[in-house]
């Protein structure tokens, strides 16, 4: 590639169009640095706000790479360090871009980052497909600035005036200047029909957007009860909140067991969850199934095995288990 002393003139003007977008979507990674960090410390894990369990709450419905966001809430430790590197990448994308440096290669950690929330919370948005919109528009970002580059107000182009490296090939992929070859037409076309075919997957995926019925996992909660083992003694069973806003707890106000006739063999009231004792709720993630001050208060993508003790109540298999939040929404499940 021969040494020029600036990128091509179309290169700076095509850079140049995508200016206000370059700025937006680094302010859009820099500021989530900025305010996890910043203004606001939320990378403790002791304290409330803190990342870790937001990620937590993609959980449930997370589509390809749920076994590693489990795996990760599982393990405090490796979650924290993967949080901290996360919000490190996020903050210098995020600044790179809006200086216009390694414009090219910033603009692959933005395709990956967007694809990142789009697999793992593209189901999660009360009102406006939040996340998914988040997703999929960052992807289809990170690859148009791929294609520009930056242009005359970047440092791409300040470096490309002044030194020679930047004749270096490499420089071309990872920064700005021209690179397409004749080859380049049929690609971008392919890439751009596969990521607007993620588009339509991922809507119809996770919220039926395409075609068939409308639906949307984030507006009110929902719980599974598994593994349920009793005795007179004792009966335990498992929690998992897997649907429902992820900033709005689902507030259970009863759990009830049902015989056959359905009349009422043994109760916990509201009172009784708002006080019930944390030794017999043992937690699975860092979301955590917890007494608050009126009901038993469960985040989205928490899952729990609780405990209750039963004073020699004989169960019967035809039993029902039956759990009421303060919605008035109940699910149950029959004692096997």
């Amino acid at each position: 590639m021969k040494y020029q002393t600036e990128a091509p003139a179309s290169y700076n003007i095509v850079g140049l169009f995508t200016l206000s977008l370059r700025w937006v979507i680094g302010w859009t990674y820099f500021s989530a640095f900025w305010r996890r960090l910043v203004l606001d410390n939320k990378l403790i894990p002791e304290e409330a706000g803190y990342i870790g369990e937001k990620f937590n709450h993609f959980l449930p419905n997370a589509l390809g790479i749920k076994p590693l966001i489990e795996y990760l809430v599982l393990n405090s430790e490796s979650l924290q360090v993967a949080m901290v590197a996360f919000t490190i990448i996020e903050a210098i994308v995020g600044l790179f871009l809006i200086l216009g440096l390694f414009t090219r290669l910033m603009s692959i950690g933005v395709f990956f980052l967007a694809l990142g929330i789009l697999l793992g919370s593209g189901w999660i948005g009360t009102t406006c497909l939040d996340e998914w919109q988040i997703g999929v528009l960052g992807i289809a970002s990170g690859f148009t600035l791929f294609l520009t580059g930056s242009g005359y107000y970047a440092v791409d182009n300040y470096l490309i005036k002044k030194y020679a490296f930047t004749k270096k090939q490499w420089f071309t992929y990872l920064g700005s200047g021209n690179w397409v070859k004749p080859i380049a037409k049929p690609l971008i076309l392919g890439i751009s029909i596969a990521i607007f075919g993620l588009t339509l997957f991922t809507n119809q995926y996770f919220h039926g957007g395409v075609f068939g019925t409308l639906h949307n996992k984030s507006v009110k909660p929902k719980l599974e009860i598994n593994h349920i083992n009793y005795d007179a003694d004792q009966i335990s069973f498992e929690i998992y909140r897997v649907e429902g806003a992820d900033v709005y707890g689902s507030f259970l106000i009863g759990i009830h067991i049902l015989d056959e006739n359905g009349a009422v063999v043994y109760e916990l009231n509201q009172q009784d969850l708002a006080q019930y004792p944390t030794d017999k709720i043992k937690n699975h993630y860092v979301a955590k199934i917890k007494p608050g001050k009126h009901s038993l208060v469960i985040p989205l993508g928490a899952k729990a095995d609780f405990e209750i003790a039963l004073n020699k109540i004989p169960l019967q298999p035809n039993y029902t288990l039956k759990l009421t939040d303060i919605s008035g929404l109940e699910w149950s499940k029959t004692l096997n």
